[in-house]
């Protein structure tokens, strides 16, 4: 049997391609959509693929069952020895082709009403986690080629759903290779912004104690919240438990002339008021509290407990400010991580820390390609 596959845009086109390779008595086996050039999964067209087969004995006439098969008075009835081992060869390659072929049929398949993909295992149990966990559908058909392709190009080697994750995280951290994770603060004056609810106050805090108690560092605090006072009393408290000073700024003659008290300080943390992040005007205030053309550097926090379309939504809003890099914070509330590779990657935005409960200063790790790819694996590889 000669099986052959076919690439067409539609199903008349690869007939004719069929008939004139095969001939006539060619069989499709199987036919399917498929997605063809474009760059890495993008700008694709549709195209058919069609694979038949023909067997080369229905080429000839049938003959009757009760006709009797002349044999040639000058070739022997039965096949010479020399020619068996050699036909033989080729019909165990040829079955074990065959057989390839259809594990490959069954195994990939495309639900061209959904317009879901379906991988064979390991990599369809690697997809669900991935899509779980919010990792963004661009991303994820990205990564299940490049796992693929590293499966099918090695296939001498037996692999299980084991050595995938191990793919899965040598790749995750190639693609964070390039982006700035876990830079520390290099200007004195640091901004904390975020929507409200993300844990803006207690991030500052365990930032200010890790400062104190592990760097070392001179730090002084300024409060722009003034729209809670619950907010400014934690902070206080804060402030006097590692007894550093504390100003709360009602207006950018008030931030300046508090920036300016803390001259000779190592290290000003900002907290900002947490408003809803769907108005705009809210970043356009914060502009007249905070002094962001001053040496100063500023951090986003977002709580991985949001939606990711809301994340994309309040980094949207906030490019009116030059944000520098983003805070993740309430990892302990979810086991949905990822916005940790979506940022980098869809925004270009690196991560600084990422929090992991409410312990002051203890629940604060710095961002890392290792920890990130952990996360990831971690939970993709959970049944």
């Amino acid at each position: 049997m000669k099986v052959k596959k076919f690439t067409a845009t539609n199903m008349q086109e690869a007939m004719s391609l069929i008939r004139a390779e095969l001939g006539d008595n060619a069989v499709i086996l199987n036919s399917k959509q498929v997605e063809a050039g474009g760059f890495l999964g993008f700008f694709t067209k549709k195209k058919l693929e069609v694979i038949a087969a023909v067997d080369p004995v229905t080429t000839a006439p049938a003959r009757k069952k009760t006709e009797p098969i002349q044999q040639s008075h000058n070739r022997p009835a039965k096949s010479s020895p020399a020619i068996a081992p050699v036909q033989k060869a080729e019909a165990a390659s040829l079955k074990k082709e065959i057989d390839e072929l259809k594990k490959l049929i069954n195994g990939i398949n495309v639900n061209q009403g959904s317009g879901e993909k379906e991988y064979p295992e390991p990599f369809q149990q690697i997809d669900n986690k991935l899509k779980y966990q919010g990792i963004i559908e661009p991303l994820r058909l990205r990564i299940i080629k490049h796992l693929m392709k590293s499966w099918y190009e090695d296939s001498t080697v037996k692999k299980d759903v084991k050595d995938v994750e191990q793919q899965l995280l040598a790749y995750i951290k190639a693609l964070l290779a390039d982006v700035p994770l876990g830079e520390g603060f290099n200007k004195k004056i640091v901004n904390i912004v975020g929507p409200t609810g993300v844990g803006k106050t207690t991030t500052i805090a365990k930032l200010a104690a890790k400062s104190v108690l592990k760097e070392k560092k001179k730090v002084a605090l300024i409060t722009t919240d003034t729209y809670r006072i619950s907010a400014v009393e934690q902070l206080k408290t804060y402030a006097k438990i590692l007894n550093i000073p504390i100003k709360v700024s009602y207006s950018l003659d008030d931030f300046k002339e508090a920036v300016e008290e803390f001259s000779d300080y190592d290290l000003i943390l900002v907290d900002s008021a947490g408003r809803n992040f769907r108005n705009k005007l809210y970043v356009q205030e914060l502009s007249k509290i905070i002094d962001f053309e001053k040496e100063a550097e500023t951090y986003l926090v977002l709580a991985l407990t949001s939606k990711y379309e809301d994340m994309v939504e309040i980094i949207d809003q906030f490019s009116l400010i030059p944000i520098k890099t983003v805070i993740l914070t309430k990892k302990d509330e979810t086991s949905s991580y990822g916005a940790m590779i979506n940022i980098p990657i869809q925004f270009g935005k690196g991560i600084a820390y990422i929090t992991t409960g409410q312990d002051v200063p203890d629940d604060i790790v710095i961002a890392s390609a290792s920890y990130i790819g952990d996360c990831i694996v971690e939970v993709a590889g959970d049944e």
